[in-house]
C-alpha cells in the first residue's frame, strides 16, 4: 500500500478531483495549505503589489494498493500540469498497515478494488 500526497494549484483542484473520480479513484481527502516556494518576486495586479512568497495550494491525500498508484500519478500530473514554475510536487510513501474501524478489519482488503 502506498500514500500518494500531491500538492497541486489551488486553480486546478477541481479539474483534479473530476479527473480522479472519472478515474474511480474514490476516496481521498484534501485541505488547503499555504507554502512558500522557490520563486519569491513582486507581481503588481490592477495596480496593487503581491508577494508571491506564500502560495495558497491544496494538498491530496491518497491511500491505495501498490497497482494503482502509477495511474493515480499519471492522472494528476496529466491534469494539474501547466508548464509554469509551482505546479506542485507528488510525494509517495510506503504505508504498513490501515484498519477499518467500523468493522476491525486490517490490511489492504480495506482499501475497496476500483470498480
Amino acid at each position: 500500500m502506498k500514500r500518494i500526497e500531491a500538492i497541486i494549484r489551488k486553480t486546478k483542484f477541481e479539474e483534479v478531483k473530476e479527473a480522479l473520480l472519472q478515474s474511480d479513484i474514490n476516496w481521498f481527502e484534501y485541505h488547503n495549505v499555504h507554502g512558500i516556494g522557490q520563486s519569491r518576486e513582486e507581481r503588481i495586479y490592477r495596480g496593487v503589489q503581491y508577494s508571491t512568497d506564500v502560495i495558497e495550494r491544496v494538498a491530496l491525500t491518497i491511500v491505495c494498493r501498490d497497482q494503482f498508484v502509477e495511474p493515480t500519478i499519471k492522472v494528476i500530473l496529466q491534469v494539474a500540469h501547466t508548464g509554469e514554475i509551482g505546479d506542485g510536487r507528488i510525494f509517495v510513501s510506503d504505508i504498513i498497515d490501515v484498519w477499518s474501524i467500523r468493522t476491525s478489519e486490517n490490511g489492504d482488503t480495506v482499501l475497496r478494488d476500483k470498480k
